[in-house]
């Protein structure tokens, strides 16, 4: 039973950091992809970020990139999501999600329990 539990979100204004974490457990997650995924109030999700377990290879949505940055911890079983720049649109629930493979849209297998970022203005 593969388990995602994400911490790390909160309240912060514009221009601030956070950084999300998430850990997994419940099998090896070798041949995995980990991504995250975000939604806001009304709206779609989208993903973010992900990142391959075995080589670590990274994908980033164009409005994020640099400014968030997707890291692995294979030691851990964790994988983490620094926000810096945060911007009022940035505010979403950001769920954890792993697949086997990649996927640059929210087709994930797995998901998190997900944990609220707000960016007030």
């Amino acid at each position: 039973q593969v388990q995602l539990v994400e911490s790390g979100g909160g309240l912060v204004q514009a221009g601030g950091s956070l950084r999300l974490s998430c850990a997994a457990s419940g099998r090896t997650f070798s041949s995995y992809a980990m991504g995250w995924i975000r939604q806001a109030p009304g709206k779609e999700r989208e993903f973010v970020a992900a990142v391959t377990w075995s080589s670590g290879r990274i994908y980033y949505r164009d409005s994020v990139k640099g400014r968030f940055t997707i890291s692995r911890d294979n030691a851990k079983n964790t994988v983490y999501l620094q926000m810096n720049s945060l911007k009022p649109e940035d505010t979403a629930v950001y769920y954890c999600a792993a697949r086997v493979g990649v996927a640059v849209t929210t087709d994930y297998d797995y998901w998190g329990q997900g944990t609220q970022v707000t960016v007030s203005s």
